[in-house]
């Protein structure tokens, strides 16, 4: 099947930790369609006491210079760009491109946190963004539609949109 585009979302460092109320995956909970894990105070005490430094959460302006320099992370990385967002603890990005998307995942958040860092300096020089993220492959016209949608209405403000 052919993949029209992919929508990645990756979290910023420290704020959704293993045993999360809101849920997590973690490595051995991570296949298509098996559960998340849920609320487990003493792995979510455990992760955070695990952290170099405070956990990252953007305001919105931090959130609007992080939808803004997207597009231009998208050139530089000669992908194609559909759509941002940037939340107060994530961001979101649909694309396509040929490259593996596991690549596309590592050089943009590099590659942003390298900008970001140039505009603001990293909480106690730390890192901007969590370990790992989500990939989920776009196949058809309708899911793509509705993806760019979603994404859309997460935007920082509604003149970005």
């Amino acid at each position: 099947m052919k993949v029209l585009a992919y929508h990645i979302t990756w979290g910023t460092y420290g704020t959704r930790l293993h045993g999360d109320p809101r849920g997590t995956v973690d490595r051995t909970h991570n296949q298509y369609k098996s559960p998340i894990l849920r609320f487990d105070e003493h792995r979510w005490e455990e992760e955070k006491s695990k952290l170099k430094y405070p956990p990252v959460r953007f305001d919105i302006a931090k959130r609007t210079i992080v939808e803004s320099m997207i597009p231009g992370v998208c050139v530089r990385g000669y992908w194609n760009f559909h759509a941002c967002a940037a939340g107060k603890d994530h961001v979101h990005v649909i694309l396509n491109s040929p490259n593996n998307p596991e690549t596309i995942r590592q050089l943009r958040k590099r590659w942003l946190g390298q900008d970001l860092t140039t505009k603001y300096q990293p909480i106690n020089q730390g890192s901007w963004w969590a370990e790992c993220g989500s990939i989920r492959w776009i196949n058809d016209e309708e899911y793509l539609r509705q993806a760019t949608d979603y994404v859309n209405r997460q935007r920082a403000t509604p003149e970005s949109r």
